[in-house]
């Protein structure tokens, strides 16, 4: 199989135009991981795109196509010559739902979640009644748009709040509101952001105000055929809370006491949300007492630094791609057993401590 592997933020995304740091840095992280990974199952083609101003290190045997600016970054004539395609990008503004249907009008395989599960998962705005459905806890949320009274907000949240984009990925555009004047900034600054992700942020995206959760911020890494769901681990977060949240990276597997309960609340996510495939990654925050999940995203995280560094692997077994792909073509894989513990980076700095 000849596959494709579009990274968005420094394959060509942003081609001519100035790139988001965080973004690219993490971006390049997974696709030099998944590159690796790929080549070393040793039975596919492997092709990648590149912005013509990064550098790129890629296995041997990596065909690397230069996106220039005013390219496209999943050009008609490229993906005729490909049988499938892994994406890495956000959900911000759309932008992964974007790519997946267009690989999907040009009849490829995806390997990762369709267009519609993507857009299903990634609104924000109605996650909050799916989990509650379920009995998943979610933090108490607000959908608001410039001009509204903030005023209420507060009457039906607590400050400290959390104000996110309204599909968004990772920490971007995350911010902590402890007053009014922050909430009301906090909002402004959101709304009409522009030159970020696949288009423009608009107030139709909608911001979310919600409750911040007290904890130990961690994800659930998953594998999925759309219908199975299988665990591969839980990891620890290292997040920078401050005016703006910033994610640095973390360690897995998490020893936690309330482990098992976020594994299984990551699973139940992934199972009402329906249609998920290939890798997911579930945010959620272990209180005292309880799994709360955050978020559920469909595709590639960064915690996959580690999780690929911490899984035994022998004959060719533990190789997550290889899971992945296995499950997006309709197995059920089987829990790979997890042989060290290793912290990671957003920026890919990994280190093994047993």
């Amino acid at each position: 199989m000849r596959i494709l592997v579009s990274e968005f933020a420094s394959g060509g995304g942003f081609a001519g135009r100035p790139i988001p740091a965080a973004l690219a840095r993490e971006g390049r992280a997974m696709l030099t991981a998944l590159l690796a990974d790929l080549v070393a199952l040793g039975r596919h083609e492997v092709v990648t795109t590149n912005d013509s101003r990064f550098g790129l290190n890629a296995p041997d045997g990596v065909e690397i196509v230069p996106i220039r600016p005013g390219g496209a970054l999943l050009s008609a004539d490229l993906l005729a010559k490909v049988d499938a395609v892994w994406l890495i990008a956000p959900e911000t503004s759309g932008c992964l739902e974007q790519l997946a249907a267009t690989v999907e009008r040009e009849g490829k395989a995806l390997l990762g979640t369709g267009s519609r599960a993507i857009r299903r998962a990634a609104d924000k705005r109605r996650l909050p009644d799916r989990l509650a459905r379920v009995g998943i806890r979610h933090p108490s949320t607000r959908v608001v748009r410039p001009g509204d009274d903030v005023r209420s907000i507060a009457a039906d949240l607590d400050y400290p709040m959390v104000v996110k984009p309204g599909r968004g990925a990772g920490c971007d555009g995350v911010r902590l509101a402890r007053n009014q004047r922050e909430l009301r900034a906090a909002i402004e600054g959101l709304t009409g952001r522009g030159g970020r992700s696949c288009r423009t942020q608009t107030a139709d995206d909608g911001v979310l105000v919600q409750q911040y959760i007290r904890g130990m911020a961690a994800s659930v890494s998953l594998i999925s055929n759309g219908r199975r769901v299988v665990p591969l681990s839980i990891n620890a977060q290292t997040i920078r809370r401050g005016r703006a949240f910033s994610y640095r990276g973390g360690c897995t597997p998490l020893d936690h006491p309330l482990a098992a309960r976020g594994i299984a609340a990551a699973i139940r996510a992934c199972e009402t949300l329906r249609n998920l495939r290939g890798y997911i990654g579930v945010d959620l925050v272990l209180t005292g007492t309880d799994a709360v999940v955050i978020e559920v995203n469909p595709r590639l995280t960064t915690a996959y630094l580690g999780v690929r560094a911490a899984v035994r692997r022998s004959n060719g077994a533990g190789n997550i791609a290889g899971l992945a792909i296995e499950a997006c073509e309709g197995a059920v894989p089987a829990r790979p057993v997890m042989q060290h513990r290793v912290r990671f980076t957003s920026a890919g700095r990994i280190a093994v401590s047993s």
